[in-house]
């Protein structure tokens, strides 16, 4: 009997105790591509979400922003005034314009430099690296690392499953 409910009870608490409590539906459910939203560009992928709390957030609640899941969103306000609801990612699809900028950091610790979009070059969020890290760094080493991360602007996203079907069929190809 111990055979059968160790690795069932090691299957349910295993998660919970690493932090990580997403059900099996969540496991094993499609991997959810975000487009930028003005020309359809890959940006990122559900399966690459990494939330990074932050006590600067003017508030955060969980939404159904990726599919059916509840994920993480953050608002935070720049200098200016504007405001802008984000999601955190271990990594995207961006262009960085480098150098990273400490000052006005939302994420105390880290530096930051503005994301775009590769193809149609626009803002889509920011990449955040330690501060300690030079102001200049290689892709390959923002990537492979599990310090940095990527905030993106939900209103500059899109759903792949939503964008296809914005496209309109003509009526001669119907049946």
């Amino acid at each position: 009997m111990w055979q059968v409910l160790v690795p069932l009870l090691l299957g349910w608490l295993l998660p919970a105790v690493s932090g990580h409590n997403a059900s099996q539906e969540e496991r094993s459910s499609p991997d959810e591509l975000l487009l930028c939203r003005s020309c359809g560009f890959e940006v990122a992928a559900s399966r690459d979400l990494k939330f990074v709390a932050s006590a600067l957030a003017l508030a955060q609640r969980n939404d159904t922003v990726i599919g059916e899941r509840r994920v993480p969103v953050q608002l935070f306000q720049n200098p200016q005034g504007l405001r802008f609801q984000v999601l955190t990612f271990k990594k995207a699809a961006v262009h960085r314009h480098w150098p990273a900028e400490e000052q006005f950091s939302w994420f105390p610790g880290h530096s930051w430099t503005v994301a775009t979009c590769p193809r149609c070059h626009n803002h889509l969020g920011w990449s955040f690296q330690p501060s300690i890290w030079p102001q200049h760094v290689t892709d390959e080493k923002f990537e492979d690392s599990d310090e940095t991360f990527v905030a993106l602007i939900i209103d500059r996203l899109l759903q792949e499953n939503f964008a296809a079907t914005l496209l309109m069929v003509p009526k001669s190809y119907r049946s």
